[in-house]
């Protein structure tokens, strides 16, 4: 059986990638696919029980990098992996690129522990595409305020956010081949053309 795809969606809080997750998954069934919709941090019970801990407990970077690299080993080794094997597709919000734009950007931590623990988490398992829905921080802080009570993530400053999105636009340098970078300034509907172009550029 042919393995299915493998599609994350990236971004910093408020650039609105979750919005075209559940459009992206309609084209895939549409064409007959089985389509996974999951995120990160979270996806199993587990790691949706560290999940809470992340986004609501005073931590330091060390304990935090840990924690998302255990949740996501629960999650590849109990969800994603098994999907993609039975030829399933997996359209995940957030995976590893995050950790080393949240975590290697935000936070300042040291990029070499990150890719230690990509490498014995994941063990070669690579996105097959990457949506990356680049906006600028200033912008994404607007769309923050007016949607929710915010987390430990989301109350971080500008400074932070344009950290992270230094941390991405590193990710995309290093792996430009399953970067695909997303202007997530306009109108939904603007956005989604920008994604579905995309998916028929890859043939999906």
């Amino acid at each position: 059986m042919n393995r299915g795809c493998f599609i994350t969606f990236e971004g910093i809080d408020g650039a609105g990638k979750s919005t075209h997750i559940a459009a992206v998954a309609e084209r895939l069934r549409a064409g007959g696919a089985e389509v996974i919709c999951t995120r990160e941090p979270g996806g199993t019970a587990l790691a949706e029980q560290l999940r809470e801990l992340l986004l609501h407990s005073a931590m330091d970077a060390l304990t935090e990098a840990l924690l998302v690299f255990a949740a996501r080993r629960d999650h590849v080794a109990q969800v994603i992996a098994p999907a993609l094997s039975r030829g399933a597709s997996v359209l995940c919000d957030r995976f590893t690129d995050a950790s080393f734009a949240y975590q290697g950007g935000g936070r300042g931590f040291d990029w070499a522990v990150l890719a230690q623990l990509e490498e014995w988490v994941q063990q070669g398992l690579q996105p097959d595409l990457t949506l990356w829905f680049d906006l600028p921080a200033a912008i994404a802080a607007e769309r923050r305020g007016a949607a929710r009570a915010p987390d430990r993530f989301e109350r971080q400053d500008t400074a932070f956010f344009e950290r992270v999105i230094s941390g991405y636009a590193a990710r995309e340098r290093a792996h430009p081949a399953r970067f695909a970078r997303i202007d997530a300034r306009p109108a939904p509907a603007l956005v989604a053309a920008q994604v579905a172009a995309v998916l028929t550029e890859r043939g999906w």
